[in-house]
């Protein structure tokens, strides 16, 4: 297989590459192969059957490679992430490529949106755009979800630490420790507001604490994800609204003009062929002098014609209706992760308090232990 590869970086902000690949295979003989071959139907006699309509012999055409199929583009992803993952590692790159998808890879972070290649423009020009002001909500919450994470995993790696050694004293009695230093201990008074509200009496309590916070943050990330693609594509469809009312009137003047050639078109007499040349030379001067605003409309035009309700109509105001309540249950749904972030900000603090305390009480127990073997 060819591949045709080019690399762009205009100004160093958006190295990217396009790469096109050949569909015909090579012979053995290095000579071009064919993309697909022709299989007749045969009759019961063996024989290929003639189509009188075509004209020619009835048949179907079939691919001589699977390379076009979608079964394949896992293949080439991977592959491609084999390749430059072995350049990163020879490079000393620490980062790597995975094409599998966040969920695949049991990653708890939300994907950002395509910007597109207009609003890409606008944010070099330090111009806000809704889809970058999406990708940076997004991205603050996964910040947050990565805090949040790392924070929690610590906090049951110590968790299954001290379930597993029975000689750790109770809660309570740790408390009543803190309580008898209170002078030399930092943050007693949240720690027994946290455990005071949340009815944490021992060990059990605060692994009971620990996974109801678990269970939160994955019942909040499940819910951000369908909300997220949602709202990319109800924005998806109040931007091809918004093209077409803005050029629609370019694309009604081209259809016009094209409607007037044809017109000319078909009268016979003195100048009809000048005249119909001349509308001809009108629309494609038209055409050329206006083309971005009437591709734009063309495709936002087949964009909405393919998103119409049950009664043929374009469902705008539906659209930014849901679009301004999924965004407000976005938001809220965010609100809740700082909440989350900071009631395991207090668990932290009492795990350090805890800590405090034991390793105090076995330092006193066991002098003779070195300070890399404390906990």
């Amino acid at each position: 297989m060819c591949a045709d590869v080019c690399i762009h970086d205009v100004d160093g902000t958006n190295p990217h590459a396009h790469v096109l690949l050949t569909m015909r295979p090579f012979n053995e003989d290095r000579s071009w192969g064919d993309k697909q071959k022709k299989v007749y139907h045969l009759d019961e006699q063996g024989n290929k059957i003639y189509d009188p309509v075509k004209r020619q012999y009835a048949c179907n055409k079939i691919q001589t490679t699977d390379w076009h199929e979608h079964s394949r583009a896992e293949e080439w992803r991977e592959a491609w992430a084999v390749c430059a993952n072995a350049y990163l590692e020879r490079g000393g790159h620490e980062k790597r490529l995975d094409h599998r998808s966040y969920e695949r890879q049991g990653l708890e972070q939300i994907p950002t949106i395509h910007l597109g290649a207009a609003a890409f423009q606008m944010e070099r020009r330090g111009i806000r755009t809704e889809r970058g002001d999406i990708n940076r909500a997004i991205e603050v919450s996964n910040k947050r979800l990565r805090e949040i994470g790392a924070r929690l995993d610590e906090l049951q790696k110590w968790l299954l630490e001290e379930k597993a050694n029975t000689d750790t004293p109770t809660l309570a009695d740790i408390i009543q420790s803190i309580a008898q230093r209170r002078g030399g201990i930092y943050g007693l008074d949240d720690m027994v507001e946290l455990c005071t509200a949340n009815n944490i009496m021992d060990m059990a309590g605060l692994d009971d604490c620990f996974g109801g916070m678990i269970k939160e943050r994955v019942r909040i990330g499940n819910e951000l994800k369908p909300i997220e693609k949602r709202l990319e594509l109800l924005d998806e469809h109040i931007k091809q609204s918004g093209i077409y009312q803005q050029y629609h009137s370019h694309k009604t003047k081209y259809d016009k003009l094209k409607a007037e050639h044809k017109k000319l078109s078909k009268e016979t007499g003195f100048g009809a062929k000048r005249k119909a040349q001349n509308a001809l030379d009108a629309a494609n001067h038209y055409h050329e002098t206006n083309r971005m605003e009437i591709t734009l409309c063309t495709a936002a035009e087949r964009h909405l014609k393919a998103h119409k309700n049950s009664e043929g109509k374009i469902p705008l105001p539906d659209w930014k209706a849901e679009r301004e309540k999924l965004t407000a249950e976005r938001n809220k749904l965010n609100a809740r992760y700082q909440k989350l972030k900071t009631e395991t900000a207090k668990v932290e603090k009492i795990r350090s308090n805890i800590y405090s305390v034991t390793s105090a009480d076995r330092r006193r127990e066991q002098p003779q232990r070195s300070h890399s073997m404390e906990l």
